[in-house]
């Protein structure tokens, strides 16, 4: 039981949980607006996150077979999966900032959000195939795929501090449901 609250660990951390201008047709939303937008899109993605994080955790710590954790942990990533892709798209749906840059800025938050989906979707498909005859090399293979997914998780990420527009970053900086 001590590697599967290892995994639920490694899965807490992973989860504990965002250049050129191309001018639109119309203008797109002001800084101010597209970053209440993005951060309207990313709380309840960081929200439901971490619920099933906190159901996972609670699950774990009553499995007491490998086909139980992979359940568990199988469920908790279709839903990470599910949540990022319906940020992905509330924030594509915030179309492009008018700023200078925004198309690129807009284009990385989309792609953060794609490459999080993915890193869920893969690391499902993973644990999900993991065979659950022996503890032993079964946890060690939810180490291994939840180690990959931090991995894909991290490269994928957005920082909003190092946004190349001003405006942006004092946007992100001012909105309350940034913090």
């Amino acid at each position: 039981m001590t590697r599967g609250l290892l995994a639920v660990a490694a899965c807490a951390l992973v989860l504990a949980g965002c250049s050129s201008h191309q001018a639109p047709s119309r203008p797109g939303p002001t800084a101010d607006q597209w970053a209440g937008q993005v951060c309207g899109a990313l709380a309840p993605w960081r929200t439901e996150v971490g619920q099933l994080n906190a159901t996972t955790a609670a699950q774990m710590s009553t499995a007491t077979t490998p086909a139980q954790a992979q359940q568990t942990l199988v469920t908790l990533l279709a839903g990470a999966q599910d949540a990022s892709e319906k940020a992905r798209a509330a924030v594509a749906a915030a179309g492009t900032p008018d700023v200078d840059g925004g198309a690129a800025v807009a284009a990385s938050f989309v792609a953060a959000l794609a490459g999080a989906r993915d890193a869920y979707g893969r690391a499902h498909d993973d644990l999900a195939a993991l065979p659950t005859t022996d503890s032993g090399p079964f946890y060690d293979g939810v180490a291994a795929v939840l180690a990959r997914l931090n991995d894909e998780y991290a490269r994928s990420a957005v920082d909003p501090s190092t946004l190349d527009s001003p405006e942006l970053r004092r946007a992100f900086d001012g909105n309350a449901s940034c913090r």
